[in-house]
């Protein structure tokens, strides 16, 4: 089944389950819809219709993200890797990433977060006062950007955030940094990012399109 969501046509695959509610995802191009088995065809249509608007922002979201896992993406760009067994180190020249093989790229990741977050956080520390010592951690994390453990003094930054440009890279270290004064996301607390980030809402906007 295909249906038409401004003018993009959609493929539909109806997965039946024992489940009461409807659930709508994407996967690649296609839309899934998980229902009970005895919702018809005209049904699943007819929700369609009615949330039109937000299967549209979840398309595109869908295409977005698919757009940034191809390829190799630093600093908010995409560039080329070229593979070559001779070279040493890894390095980019000319927006072109030159590395031996994909163990030598991963090393090579892990080492930039470190530097260029290290960097940021250096860049950024003369906007804030009385910020205790702590500990900068960097791994892979699936639903935050940052975390920052107050009690231990650890900041840990999520490695997919060097795909990003330093302008969101920089938000999110505010973010955490300001945890320090308050540990929740009360209103004090986004008073204390917007000092020191006044666009503060559209780069929470964009780390969720993005």
């Amino acid at each position: 089944m295909d249906v038409l969501l401004d003018n993009h046509l959609i493929k539909v695959e109806i997965i039946r389950k024992n489940n009461k509610n409807i659930y709508f995802r994407f996967k690649n191009d296609i839309l899934v819809v998980t229902c009970n088995r005895f919702v018809t065809t005209n049904e699943i249509k007819r929700l369609i219709k009615a949330n039109e608007s937000s299967l549209l922002k979840m398309y595109k979201k869908n295409k977005k993200k698919e757009e940034n896992d191809i390829g190799f993406h630093y600093l908010g760009k995409s560039i080329p890797i070229v593979y070559d067994e001779s070279i040493k180190n890894t390095y980019i020249e000319d927006d072109i990433l030159y590395t031996k093989n994909e163990t030598q790229l991963n090393k090579w990741y892990k080492e930039e977060c470190i530097k260029i977050f290290g960097e940021r956080i250096n860049s950024l520390l003369p906007r804030f006062t009385n910020i205790p010592k702590f500990t900068l951690r960097v791994r892979k994390m699936s639903t935050r950007w940052g975390v920052n453990n107050i009690t231990k003094r650890i900041i840990t930054l999520n490695s997919e955030l060097l795909k990003r440009d330093v302008e969101l890279i920089d938000y999110v270290i505010i973010h955490e940094l300001c945890h320090f004064y308050e540990g929740n996301h009360s209103s004090r607390f986004w008073n204390q990012v917007s000092l020191r980030y006044p666009d503060f809402k559209n780069a929470r906007k964009r780390l969720r399109v993005e």
